[in-house]
């Protein structure tokens, strides 16, 4: 009996994590179409995506914040959410970090 339990919890909890995945492709191919359409400047590019950075951490502090008071108690969302928070500034400082070394790289060339 337990382990019907704790199978069918994972394959709920499958379940649900492929619906997240196929929402998350589905706006990111939306985002990709409608920026197709419309080209932007590298700056709004950049604040748009640091504005998406910043909402993504907001959001996991206040999930962290939901499931230390119990208002949440979805482990696996929580986590999920966490990882995609954290790839994201991580990603964000490799982009910084390049911007910068190319930025260096301009400085030493002689004109």
């Amino acid at each position: 009996m337990a382990i019907t339990s704790i199978g069918s919890a994972a394959l709920k909890a499958y379940g649900q994590n492929m619906q997240a995945v196929q929402k998350t492709a589905q706006q990111i191919s939306s985002k990709v179409q409608s920026q197709a359409a419309k080209p932007q400047a590298f700056s709004e590019t950049l604040n748009s995506s640091l504005k998406d950075v910043n909402e993504m951490q907001l959001k996991g502090a206040s999930m962290v914040e939901e499931f230390a008071t119990g208002k949440n108690t979805n482990v696996h969302e929580l986590m999920i959410h966490l990882q995609k928070a954290g790839l994201a500034v991580n990603l964000t400082t490799a982009v910084r970090n390049k911007v910068m070394t190319a930025y260096q790289e301009l400085m030493r060339m002689q004109m």
